[in-house]
């Protein structure tokens, strides 16, 4: 017969699978410092020895880091996702924004298409949090705040479509973009036409997943996708343009 003995389960075994499953469902960070050890055992109702084990067990994993009199903190496990000799690579070369970019609108178009679809009304809470908090850093002309805000709404709606494999993998992507490793997305929203039309596109995305329209959401994410890229190219035509320039000046002042 199939049937094995009921062994009941340990209390660090249990803490262990609860702290990876907040890992695994990005809702515990990477870099994100846990409570502190009397804190964390009575959130979860356990003994301080027991906490002390299911951490160690994390540790050995490589899922959790301890930092000599800072705490613990989930490892920074994203920074495997690319080897750095490529990112530099990528750094170097203009085709790879242009891949990133491909690859950002089919994963987000997919993701949008699924958080209309299967997103709870707090998910879509979440996502409409983030895009009132990106109108009011609009109001305000703060670039620095409507690049950091781009990349939360853009990750919530990941969030949003409860896929865990696409989640790590974008966090990761969107890493590489907040180190400015393919475009510096500040220059978008330093320039008033830009943001208006980056702000008017977020917020059709936003309309389209608050009424469920799975379509329209993808559609949404597209042409937004298919502007940046376009914004892109201008950048690139334009820096390209001024170094040629620069030569032509260079090389009427050298004349006598």
């Amino acid at each position: 017969m199939p049937f094995r003995p009921v062994q009941s389960e340990k209390l660090s075994s249990a803490v262990v699978r609860q702290i990876e499953e907040l890992i695994l469902r990005g809702i515990l960070r990477p870099g994100e410092r846990l409570p502190a050890e009397r804190e964390l055992a009575e959130r979860l109702h356990v003994s301080r020895p027991s906490l002390r084990d299911a951490i160690g067990t994390l540790q050995d994993q490589g899922l959790l880091t301890a930092r000599a009199g800072a705490g613990v903190y989930v490892a920074d496990v994203l920074g495997s996702a690319f080897a750095p000799a490529l990112v530099q690579l990528f750094a170097r070369h203009d085709e790879a924004v242009f891949d990133y970019l491909s690859f950002r609108r089919d994963m987000e178009g997919l993701a949008a298409e699924r958080a209309a679809r299967l997103a709870s009304d707090t998910d879509l809470r979440v996502v409409q949090a983030v895009f009132d908090k990106m109108e009011t850093a609009h109001a305000k002309r703060n670039p620095e705040d409507e690049a950091r805000l781009d990349a939360q709404f853009h990750m919530a709606i990941i969030e949003a479509s409860h896929n865990v494999v696409m989640l790590h993998m974008m966090r990761s992507m969107y890493e590489l973009l907040r180190e400015g490793v393919f475009y510096n997305r500040q220059i978008m929203f330093k320039q008033r036409a830009t943001r208006g039309m980056l702000l008017d596109q977020h917020r059709a995305i936003n309309q389209a997943l608050q009424v469920r329209d799975p379509e329209g959401a993808r559609s949404a994410v597209e042409a937004h996708l298919d502007y940046v890229e376009v914004c892109l190219q201008d950048q690139i035509r334009a820096r390209r343009n001024e170094e040629v320039a620069k030569q032509r000046l260079d090389h009427e002042v050298q004349k006598h």
